[in-house]
Order: C-alpha cells, then sequence, then structure tokens
C-alpha cells in the first residue's frame, strides 16, 4: 500500500510516499525559515501562502522521484492539527481533493502522532510500551505510550514549550531566527559561568515550566555588558539548564512507569547537548534511548505517511469533510 503523507502545520512543506512493506519510498522538504527570518518569527498569513504555492509542486516531484503516479497511490495522510489554522487548512483542503479525484482514502493525522512515531522509520525502531518525549517550538509533552494511539500524557509544559524558550532567548540574544540552532550553535562558544535554575525539579510530577528560566535568562544578560563572551555563556548555561532539566523528568517518567525505553522526538529532539544528556541518563537506568535522524526531527511528510499507513491498514476510515484542529489532544486519537 503506497500511502501520501502532506505535511503543513507550521513553516515547512512536507510531501512523501510511505509503504506499507516497502518503507519510506521518497520524501521532499521545503522550508520557510529564510522566509519568516526577517519577521523574527513565523507570520501565519505567509506560511498559509508560501504552502499553497509550493504543495502540488512537492506531490508531482516526490511522485516522479519515486517513479510512480497517481494510480499507484492507495491512501493519503494529511495533517489535521495541532498547528495555524490556516496552514492545516492548506494540506487538508488538498488532500481531501486529491483523495476525491484518485479515489482513495484520506485520513486525518494528529501532528505529535506523527512526531512521535518518527523514530518508527529507523532501521531499529522502538518496541511498544515505551516512554516518549515530544518537544518541538510548541509543545513539551512526557507520554506513555502502549501503543498506537494507546497515549497516556504524563507530563505538559504548564507555560512556554522548550522550544518556544530556545526561540525567545534567541531573540533576547538578538541570535534571529530560528532561534533553537543560533543558540546551541553560540552554546559551543560558552563557558561555566552562570548557574541557571532547574525548574520544577525540586518538587515532584512530571510537568515542565520554562517561563521562570526564561526570565532568569533575562535579568542575567541584563546584569552583563552583553558582550559576545557574556551571550556566549548565557547561551551554555541556559542549553545546560534546559536539557538537564528534561532529563530529570525523563528519569522520574521511566521511574513511574518501570519501562527501560525512552523516545524522544520533535525539532528540539536535533539538539545534541539535550541527546547527550539524555543519553547519559538512560546508560545510568539502564535503559534505551531513542530519536529519528536529524531529518525527521522537524516536521516531514514521512511521519505523517507512516502514521497514516497504520491507522488506513487497521481500517479507519473518515468522510470526505474538511476540517482541521488548531488544538487536538493527543488522547482524542482513537486506539489502534
Amino acid at each position: 500500500m503506497y500511502i501520501l503523507g502532506i505535511e503543513t502545520s507550521c513553516d515547512e512543506t512536507g510531501v512523501a510516499i510511505y509503504h506499507s512493506t516497502k518503507g519510506l519510498v521518497s520524501h521532499h522538504l521545503y522550508s520557510q525559515i529564510s522566509m519568516h527570518s526577517e519577521y523574527g518569527g513565523v507570520v501565519p498569513e505567509l506560511a498559509s501562502r508560501d504552502h499553497i504555492r509550493k504543495l502540488i509542486p512537492l506531490v508531482k516531484q516526490t511522485l516522479s522521484d519515486s517513479n510512480l503516479n497517481n494510480t499507484d497511490i492507495q491512501g493519503i495522510a494529511y495533517t489535521a492539527g495541532p498547528g495555524l489554522m490556516g496552514a492545516l487548512l492548506v494540506g487538508a483542503t488538498t488532500a481531501r481533493s486529491l483523495a476525491w479525484a484518485w479515489q482513495v482514502p484520506a485520513i486525518a493525522v494528529h501532528h505529535m502522532e506523527g512526531h512521535l512515531l518518527a523514530p518508527m522509520l529507523e532501521e531499529n525502531p522502538p518496541k511498544f510500551p515505551f516512554v516518549a518525549l515530544l518537544v518541538s517550538g510548541g509543545h513539551t509533552l512526557l507520554i506513555q505510550v502502549d501503543g498506537i494511539g494507546q497515549y497516556t500524557q504524563l507530563g505538559e509544559s504548564l507555560d512556554d514549550a522548550a522550544g518556544e524558550a530556545f526561540d525567545k532567548t534567541a531573540k533576547m540574544l538578538d541570535l534571529g531566527y530560528p532561534g533553537g540552532p543560533k543558540v546551541s550553535q553560540l552554546a559551543e562558544k560558552g563557558t561555566d559561568r552562570f548557574v541557571f535554575p532547574r525548574p520544577m525539579t525540586d518538587r515532584p510530577g512530571l510537568d515542565f515550566s520554562f517561563s521562570g528560566l526564561k526570565t532568569f535568562t533575562m535579568n542575567t544578560y541584563n546584569s552583563t555588558n552583553k558582550s559576545k563572551q557574556d551571550k556566549a555563556d548565557i547561551a551554555y548555561a541556559f542549553q545546560k539548564a534546559t536539557s538537564e532539566t528534561l532529563a530529570i523528568k525523563c528519569r522520574r517518567a521511566l521511574q513511574q512507569t518501570g519501562l527501560k525505553t525512552l523516545v524522544i522526538a520533535g525539532g528540539v529532539s536535533a539538539n545534541t547537548q539535550i541527546r547527550a544528556e539524555l543519553l547519559k541518563m538512560t546508560e545510568k537506568e539502564n535503559a534505551t534511548l531513542f530519536f529519528p535522524r536529524l531529518e525527521f526531527c522537524t516536521d516531514n511528510g514521512a511521519m505523517i505517511a507512516y502514521a497514516g499507513c497504520q491507522r488506513l491498514l487497521a481500517g479507519q476510515e473518515e468522510n470526505l469533510e474538511i476540517y482541521a484542529k488548531p488544538r487536538w489532544p493527543i488522547e482524542e486519537l482513537m486506539a489502534l
């Protein structure tokens, strides 16, 4: 079964083709970073318009590179949420229209389920059950995963997501957009000069909070001369505090659930310091860490095609209604 996957939840247009037995066949990704960097962040209206311009050409390119045509496609998966409403509607209307024209089923995919299942695209995928840490610009979630659609939320950010805190710190330091990679790059030049708090680690529970850390970062920065080295040292301290906070919470989640497998996914999972901290923690806990390759950490069509394929294979069906859910709790998904 060949499944076409479409991802348009924010500022990246992703298209992929996944086969139920052969695996990933082809995928393409167009990033809007250069356009949004001029404004210091994503402009929703511009994002939607750019998805409209790029989506159909990417679909044609992906089919061509796969040596396939529309008659070979047996289903279409698209991101229905969470995300920017206008951007989601571009993918939803395109997917539903193509499905109607090609007379194949279309399936709405939860964006975070796509990220959660992205490590399944690797040669050595994790086995259920496991604990998943989903970290992106809009989400920081700890979830117990017993199977596809069988999700129990263990903890979440009560304010800023980890990725959002990275972006705001980058803006504070005048590093530009996107913030996460720029903070990480600058942190490599920093020293262990400042000690930042590890928020909400001095109390029980698995929830996160990064707004206080962001404020502490701002106050520390304002107390310096704002030199290049000051910025580097602050980036180092911020990244270290964030990565260790995530590791502490993940260790608690593993201990609380009794599980020995941890999956990390989402855009922030590409951060090398966070990966290093989680790897060190899982080794101490005799647990195993899984994460997707870097190209599948950010939003992409491959993870959507995979997630949609599993649901179509399980017999999930939907009508022709076009809808998008900018807010969509992952616990609402149907278990397979």
